[in-house]
């Protein structure tokens, strides 16, 4: 899919979460080329950059550029019993209430829970200790449409 973002941050591998539009998009006339191709509080990433710009008032040099993107894949921390790479799960967020390092793996940020996932790839047992003594696969996860 195509989106429009600033000129500083289009590079191929760029990955992003797209949070909303801000105020100003409301009545802009790239508004359909833009923002609503994406989805809210998902994760991107940039596979290439188009030759041409665009004027914006909300970016860095008042420019945005046309990009493809397609939904990125996201790293996570997921119950080991549950995974094998290439099958398709529902995420759940863990049982977990402990602050921890690792945090932000176990409750990805891109993610929602009950989303359907793919795991695209399985680099097999997380090598630190959970605290609350879960095994964990780190995983990279998409979605599946």
């Amino acid at each position: 899919m195509i989106t429009l973002v600033g000129k500083d941050f289009a590079k191929e591998g760029v990955k992003f979460i797209f949070y909303g539009p801000a105020e100003e998009c409301e009545n802009c006339r790239f508004k359909a080329s833009c923002i609503e191709p994406l989805e809210k509080n998902r994760m991107y990433e940039i596979l290439a950059v188009r030759p041409n710009f665009q004027k914006c008032p909300i970016h860095d040099d008042d420019k945005v550029v046309p990009v493809d993107v397609e939904r990125a894949d996201i790293p996570i921390l997921f119950d080991s019993k549950k995974v094998f790479e290439g099958s398709t799960i529902v995420y759940e967020y863990p049982d977990c209430d402990e602050s921890c390092p690792y945090h932000d793996l176990c409750f990805a940020e891109g993610l929602l829970e009950e989303d359907k996932v793919i795991i695209v790839k399985d680099h097999g047992k997380f090598s630190k200790k959970c605290k609350k003594g879960f095994t964990l696969n780190k995983l990279d996860v998409n979605f599946v449409e």
